[in-house]
């Protein structure tokens, strides 16, 4: 693979459907592509809709009248936003995830990949090679895979797409994901607010007058939107996002809690082995997941630090 230098005259973004708006009401479609938390696709086979964040990343479509978010080759509806590098190929999703631990160094994860620090690069081992990849190229990378995603669902090549930010990028931000969406050989129709999009979808088949508050907590950032929705246009009064609280957060705590039962129990303290924190972190965030329906999640991991196994489990009102 060779590294493509990024600039934002290489892309320009399409012009702006007939059916536009003006910058602070967005309207309704109908016959498109439309997909919560997202926006809308013209009436067209070859669209999909995007979601890109901090953890996780979906993709999916509007047809037959309802809602389909789009299952990977393994199952999920969410795809993990890993890109890893070794010696014999490129790994996207849950196969670079799970190799992670033994590949931290070339492995890129658990970060923004579009942020708004110039152009900056990343270097890798690839091929028994160095490489230095821009954001925009790695996130294209993701971007590929939920395409294919997409395309193995439909039967057909996907060309357009809408990709959601969180509400608090600005405009290099945005930009850097519509030329990420390019390189990945998208044609990128929107760039929308994800808090905006999941309104969208909650007022598809609404038509009274209200004023929705829209909450979205999630891997990397919380983001909040107050729009008006009035006979199927959406006017947005307000939207903010931070990125300092956060799902990570509860990942974080729960990564601690194990920490402190390990060093008490074998007065050993695994914070400065980064694999032994890496593997801890997996399985705490299979944890808060398991503790989103069940009431007490199981902890175990082999061989985690010294060869000491650890064998723990959490409730979720410990947790909580």
């Amino acid at each position: 693979m060779t590294t493509r230098k990024i600039c934002t005259t290489d892309y320009r973004p399409p012009a702006a459907p007939k059916k536009c708006c003006t910058p602070t009401t967005e309207h309704q479609t109908t016959g498109g592509l439309v997909v919560p938390p997202f926006w809308w696709l013209p009436p067209v086979l070859s669209g999909a809709v995007f979601l890109i964040r901090f953890k996780r990343s979906c993709v999916g479509v509007f047809q037959n009248g309802k809602v389909e978010i789009i299952a990977n080759d393994q199952g999920n509806r969410t795809t993990p936003s890993y890109v890893a590098f070794n010696d014999t190929e490129r790994l996207v999703g849950g196969a670079a995830k799970k190799q992670v631990a033994m590949n931290p160094k070339n492995t890129i994860f658990d970060a923004k990949l579009i942020n708004d620090n110039g152009k900056p690069k990343l270097e890798v081992d690839f091929k028994g090679e160095t490489k230095r990849f821009y954001l925009e190229e790695v996130s294209s990378m993701v971007l590929v895979k939920m395409r294919e995603v997409a395309e193995a669902y439909l039967g057909h090549k996907v060309t357009d797409a809408v990709i959601t930010v969180p509400s608090y990028f600005n405009n290099s931000q945005r930009q850097a994901t519509k030329d990420a969406g390019a390189i990945a050989g998208l044609n990128v129709l929107r760039i929308t607010n994800e808090p905006t999009g999941a309104a969208l979808a909650y007022g598809l088949d609404k038509k009274e007058e209200k004023t929705v508050l829209i909450f979205d907590l999630g891997g990397g950032s919380v983001n909040v939107s107050i729009l008006r929705i009035k006979d199927g246009i959406f006017e947005v009064k307000s939207t903010a996002g931070v990125t300092h609280f956060c799902g990570e957060d509860f990942d974080n705590r729960m990564v601690d809690h194990f920490v402190q039962e390990f060093r008490r129990k074998y007065k050993k303290d695994i914070t400065p082995n980064k694999r032994a924190i890496r593997r801890l972190r997996t399985a705490c965030e299979e944890a808060k997941i398991t503790l989103s329906c069940s009431a007490q999640a199981s902890i175990e991991i082999d061989s985690l630090f010294d060869g000491i196994d650890l064998y723990s489990s959490i409730t979720r009102a410990r947790f909580e």
